[in-house]
C-alpha cells in the first residue's frame, strides 16, 4: 500500500500553526522558537514529510531543473557526457532531468514537450539519428529558454553547440591506416545530414586525396551504424573483386560487427583487414584484437555544454550570440590496426 504524501499545509493543520511558521521552522529561521522548530521537525519525521522543491522553486520563479535529451543512454559515450553535465550542474545548484529519444525524432518532440511541462530552465540536446530540422525546438526558443546542442547538430545551422572536431578525427584515423601500409581503405559512415558523420567522412576523403589515392564509391558504405550494419557492410566489401585492406568506421558499434564478419570469413585482423572505429566505447578494449578508436573526451564535452548553458543563462538567451565550442579528438591506437612494429 502506497504511503500517503503529506504537504506543508497538513503539518500546519496538525500543529495548529500557520503554513509560513512551518516553512520557517523547516528552514531553521531565526524568528521561530527552538520549541516550535522541535515540534515541526518531530511531526515531519513521523509523517515522512518530503519538501516539494520544485513547487518552492517555481514560487521563486526558478525550477533549478535542466533538461537533457540524448539518443540513448546504453552506450559509453552518452553515459559519460551526462556524467560531465551533472558534475557541473550539481555545483551550480541544478538538478538534471534526462530523456531518451531512442533515435526517433517523434520521441524527441515528446521529450521537448515533457521538459517544457516540467518548467526546465534550459535544454541540452544531442539529436536523434533521423532528425532533419529544428522546427520542434521553436517553442523552446520562443519561451527564451537556453538551448545547447552537443555532439550531434544539423549541418549549416547557427546554434549554440559543443562538438568534437570530427573531421580531424576522421583524418587522423585514415592517416594512421595509410601509415600502416593500407591503400584500399573502406569507410562505414552514418546519416550524412548529421554533422558528426559528414565531418568524419570528410576527414577520410581529405586524407586519401592528400595521399594521392582515388575516392572509390564502392568502398563507401552509409548505414545506421549498428553492429548488424557493420557485419552487412563487411560482407559487401569482402565480395568485391578487390576487397579493402582496411576499414575506418564512424562508429565502434559498426566496426565490431565488421570484426565478427572478418573472422567468420577466416581472415585475420589486422593482417588481412585493419580496423579503426570511433567513440572509444568500453568494449573496444575487450575485443580480440583490441580495437583502435577515437576518444571523444566525453566528460569534457558534457562539462563544456553545461558551462555554455550557464553563460547563456547569465547573459540571457535573447541577446547571447550563438557560440560553437570545438574539442580535439584523441586517436587511441590498439592492435586492430597495427600492422607495422
Amino acid at each position: 500500500m502506497a504511503r500517503a504524501k503529506y504537504s506543508i499545509s497538513d503539518l500546519a493543520n496538525q500543529l495548529g500553526v500557520s503554513v509560513s511558521t512551518v516553512s520557517r521552522a523547516l528552514n531553521d529561521h531565526a524568528s521561530i522558537s527552538a520549541g516550535t522548530k522541535k515540534r515541526v521537525w518531530q511531526l515531519a519525521k513521523e509523517l515522512h514529510y518530503q519538501p516539494n522543491h520544485l513547487a518552492a522553486g517555481l514560487r521563486k520563479g526558478r525550477s533549478n531543473i535542466l533538461g537533457v535529451i540524448v539518443p540513448h543512454i546504453d552506450g559509453h559515450f552518452f553515459a559519460l557526457v551526462v556524467k560531465g553535465i551533472e558534475a557541473v550542474a550539481s555545483k551550480a545548484g541544478f538538478n538534471v532531468m534526462i530523456c531518451q529519444s531512442n533515435e526517433d525524432v517523434a520521441h524527441e518532440r515528446k521529450n521537448i514537450e515533457t521538459l517544457l511541462g516540467a518548467q526546465v530552465e534550459g535544454i541540452l540536446v544531442s539529436l536523434a539519428r533521423n532528425t532533419r530540422d529544428f522546427k520542434h525546438f521553436d517553442k523552446v526558443r520562443k519561451q527564451d529558454i537556453p538551448l545547447v546542442f552537443f555532439d550531434r547538430v544539423l549541418d549549416g545551422t547557427d546554434v549554440n553547440s559543443v562538438v568534437i572536431d570530427d573531421r580531424e578525427g576522421g583524418y587522423q584515423c585514415t592517416k594512421h591506416l595509410l601509415a600502416q601500409g593500407c591503400r584500399r581503405i573502406a569507410h562505414f559512415g552514418g546519416p550524412q545530414h548529421l554533422n558528426i558523420y559528414k565531418n568524419r567522412r570528410q576527414g577520410y576523403v581529405d586524407a586519401l586525396l592528400e595521399a594521392g589515392l582515388p575516392l572509390e564509391e564502392e568502398l563507401m558504405y552509409n548505414c545506421d551504424m549498428t553492429q548488424e550494419n557493420g557485419a552487412a557492410g563487411m560482407r559487401r566489401m569482402l565480395h568485391l573483386p578487390q576487397p579493402p585492406d582496411a576499414v575506418f568506421s564512424a562508429s565502434d558499434f559498426s566496426v565490431v560487427g565488421a570484426l565478427e564478419e572478418i573472422k567468420r570469413h577466416g581472415l585475420r585482423v589486422p593482417q588481412d583487414v585493419a580496423l579503426v572505429g570511433f567513440s572509444n566505447e568500453t568494449f573496444t578494449s575487450l575485443t580480440e584484437p583490441k580495437l583502435t578508436s577515437v576518444d571523444q573526451r566525453c566528460e569534457q564535452l558534457g562539462q563544456s555544454a553545461m558551462r555554455l548553458f550557464l553563460e547563456i543563462l547569465e547573459e540571457g538567451s535573447s541577446t547571447f550570440s550563438p557560440r560553437r565550442i570545438v574539442l580535439q579528438p584523441d586517436l587511441l591506437v590498439r592492435a586492430s590496426s597495427q600492422r607495422l612494429g
